[in-house]
């Protein structure tokens, strides 16, 4: 009876995924066929020689000049009259001291936007999480709250924190702590939601207090999780808090901004280096040590 019950249950799991993978594939064959009907499916005039040019310069990024550039090199006009001339070795040093800076202050923003997210996001979350029964205004109140932050992009809110408090720093932060609010508070109420209560009701049946309760069976099994999510979410944001300064919210989008607007594609290859070790570097560590926390 027992095998034959489950034979159904796969049956009605495999007839949902069929429906649910059918619908995913009608909704991107509308979103195709709307972008075709509107012409908007267009690579552009010379997509391909555009490319193969781009990433040609791509390919040799300007740090390279710190060791091979030319010491005089010069910019001329069409009738190859000299214009200016420029230490190409000496100006891509001072890039790359601009670089760590820039960088710099990117994992600044990142980490004092994420541990802001954290602590309102952990406040949130215990209301919002279903297996709390907290009262149905304050549960439906921080779930709206988690949903609207989680909902609005941090680009966006750092084009709208630059007009409040300025140009720098302070907005990427701001942005970052509201977008990443919801993010946190999301992922730590599912783990409150996820968290097997046995030994809970053990020990209240013992006749331990909440407070005990709290802190021998619930909170050290989601500490290792909160501190998991934390991680995971701050290494998120380093890349997301690099875009950031595109609208002016400091770090290294406004080098990128700089270096894009000028078709600079050797300075944009090496700052995309740059990010990709920085990204790269932190989530190795984070990923070491949230194996061990969830080991």
């Amino acid at each position: 009876m027992q095998t034959f019950k489950k034979m159904i249950e796969n049956m009605q799991i495999k007839s949902k995924t069929f429906w649910l993978s059918g619908f995913y594939l009608f909704i991107v064959i509308l979103c195709i066929f709307s972008f075709n009907v509107e012409s908007d499916l267009s690579f552009g005039r010379r997509p391909w020689n555009n490319l193969v040019r781009t990433f040609k310069e791509l390919a040799q990024p300007s740090f390279l000049r710190v060791w091979t550039g030319n010491e005089n090199y010069e910019f001329k006009n069409d009738e190859g009259v000299v214009l200016r001339s420029e230490n190409q070795k000496e100006l891509e040093k001072s890039f790359l001291g601009a670089l760590m800076r820039a960088g710099w202050m990117t994992f600044k923003i990142a980490t004092l936007g994420s541990a802001l997210a954290a602590v309102t996001g952990f406040l949130l979350s215990w209301p919002a999480s279903k297996k709390l029964n907290f009262p149905k205004p304050v549960f439906y109140l921080s779930n709206i709250i988690i949903n609207f932050f989680r909902s609005i992009h941090s680009l966006v809110f750092g084009l709208m924190l630059v007009g409040i408090v300025g140009l720098g720093p302070m907005a990427g932060i701001l942005a970052i702590a509201l977008h990443s609010t919801g993010s946190y508070g999301k992922l730590f109420l599912e783990s409150i939601d996820s968290l097997d209560l046995v030994e809970a009701d053990a020990l209240r049946l013992s006749g331990a207090g909440r407070i005990q309760i709290f802190f021998h069976a619930i909170w050290p099994e989601l500490l290792p999780q909160f501190l998991s999510t934390h991680l995971y979410v701050w290494e998120y944001n380093m890349r997301d808090s690099a875009v950031l300064g595109l609208v002016g919210a400091g770090g290294l989008g406004l080098l990128l901004s700089d270096a894009v607007s000028l078709f600079q594609w050797q300075r944009l290859s090496t700052i995309l280096l740059f990010l990709f070790i920085l990204v790269s570097g932190f989530s190795l560590i984070s990923n070491k040590i949230r194996e061990g926390l969830l080991a």
